[in-house]
């Protein structure tokens, strides 16, 4: 039953052939099981997901139930969520708890899901390869020794791992995607504005949206049709029609137009990265798909564009953790001054203070206009090299990470290298156009991802396009050996 889909589940859940509470006790029992060795899980909702469970049964008995109702999921540790830790992965937050739900995880709740409890994830959702966590390093599960990538690795590895049929993520520069690509998984990262960031803690605010992490498309669009929609309480909320989701799953593509972008194929790809990619837009092209080769000029400063323009929001969005409202505190300062150097020095992980430091210099007097701002017109070029590009084509295709995971420790000293890992994600941020990464293949038994970019709120083209691919391929039913 762990291996099954969102909609098989929810199948087996309206026939009677399983209760959530068996279903919840059966992934709560292989969290228990596998979590030690992989790490995926901060807080696990034992008592709360049972008591959900006992609900869902009895509102699917009575006929109200919605698709997720009683089906099992987890939660990315940066979604407030009333009465249970919130930690973002960080010392800071490591004794609060969330008074209020996020918007994001309170339509699961009113929908029916069970949480299964708060996934691991870089601290403040900073980094590429979940090891910048307070509470350890998350390992992959189709080799320990390995990273998930990230921010979002822990709820990835808990989905790849099967400890949870699905789970929520945060996508700020790749945080979805990248990590999808390197556990086998289907990620998507929606429209900016398409999910409401109400009660999700901001890393970056013009850069952060979340989205889901499932096993194929059908279930992301299930995710989506939950997760979607205006909320008045986040003013980057987009008031705008939810479609359904799941409707245009089957549509058939032929014709539809791919760009190739020549810059996602150059130098920094791994060669057999590439030949995996080649060999998946064959696919596409097999099923009636037009390629053609397209250009995005500016895609080489999106990596530098971005660690000028998060780092800047970072800088400000954590200004408010300084020992005196709420989060760590430290002992018996002797005056402000000391109360907020002492707390933020020991509530913050090297890498949260890097990218402050660096955000604090490019807003300071004197290099706002030098950095920062200069950033933001450079931001605009990339997201008018997509406007030009989704006037000839339809989708744009390419690898979602240039390597494989990588090994636990190898680029932590070299932070360059590390942000490199996200070269083919963050100009999709930028720009705050949807994507989603889908599994295309491996290379030395690790799994590689294809990335499906798509124009504003075209999610359902992007959820067609990767079913589609889903249903003449397997890839994304191969599940690491231990965790079958």
């Amino acid at each position: 039953m762990h291996t099954k889909t969102i909609a098989q589940l929810s199948a087996a859940l309206r026939s009677g052939e399983v209760s959530s509470v068996e279903l919840t006790t059966l992934f709560l029992e292989r969290i228990k099981q596998h979590n030690p060795a992989l790490n995926c899980f901060i807080s696990i909702t034992e008592t709360q997901a049972l008591e959900a469970a006992v609900a869902a049964d009895q509102r699917l008995k009575a006929g109200n139930g919605a698709p997720l109702t009683g089906v099992p999921i987890a939660h990315k540790d940066i979604f407030c969520t009333q009465d249970v830790k919130t930690t973002c992965g960080s010392r800071m937050l490591d004794n609060f708890i969330a008074p209020y739900e996020s918007t994001c995880t309170a339509s699961f709740r009113d929908a029916g899901a069970v949480m299964l409890g708060k996934t691991n994830m870089d601290e403040f959702a900073m980094g590429s390869s979940n090891e910048t966590s307070y509470y350890g390093a998350v390992k992959n599960p189709w080799d320990q020794g390995r990273v998930p990538g990230g921010s979002s690795g822990g709820s990835v590895a808990a989905v790849a791992a099967r400890l949870a049929p699905a789970a929520t993520g945060t996508d700020t520069g790749g945080s979805i995607r990248q990590p999808a690509a390197l556990c086998g998984l289907t990620g998507l990262k929606p429209t900016y504005g398409r999910v409401s960031r109400f009660g999700m803690i901001a890393f970056a605010s013009s850069l952060d949206q979340a989205g889901p992490v499932t096993y194929n498309a059908e279930d992301a669009a299930l995710m989506m049709n939950v997760m979607a929609g205006f909320d008045e309480r986040d003013s980057t909320s987009v008031e705008r029609e939810v479609p359904d989701y799941s409707a245009n799953l089957d549509n058939g593509i032929k014709g539809l137009k791919i760009g190739l972008p020549k810059e996602y194929f150059g130098e920094g790809l791994d060669d057999n990265i590439a030949r995996v990619i080649d060999a998946a837009v064959k696919e596409y092209e097999a099923l009636g798909a037009v390629v053609t080769e397209i250009s995005l000029p500016n895609t080489g400063l999106a990596v530098p564009i971005y660690y000028v323009v998060a780092p800047a929001e970072c800088s400000t969005n954590l200004s408010r953790f300084d020992g005196v409202r709420f989060g760590h505190r430290c002992d018996d300062p002797q005056d402000l001054f000391d109360l907020y150097t002492r707390s933020r020095g020991e509530g913050f992980g090297a890498e949260v203070k890097r990218r402050i430091m660096i955000g604090t210099y490019v807003l300071s007097a004197g290099y706002y206009d030098a950095y920062y701002l200069k950033a933001q017109k450079i931001r605009r070029l990339i997201s008018e090299d997509f406007h030009a590009a989704f006037e000839k084509v339809d989708v744009i295709m390419g690898p979602t990470a240039p390597g494989t995971a990588f090994k636990l420790g190898e680029k932590a000293d070299d932070p360059v290298t590390m942000y490199l890992s996200d070269i083919y994600t963050i100009a999709v941020n930028m720009a705050g156009l949807p994507a989603v990464s889908i599994p295309a293949g491996f290379v030395d038994g690790l799994p590689v991802g294809l990335q499906v970019i798509g124009n504003y709120f075209d999610e359902s083209r992007l959820l067609n396009v990767a079913h589609k691919y889903q249903q003449a391929t397997d890839w994304h039913l191969q599940l690491p050996k231990e965790f079958q």
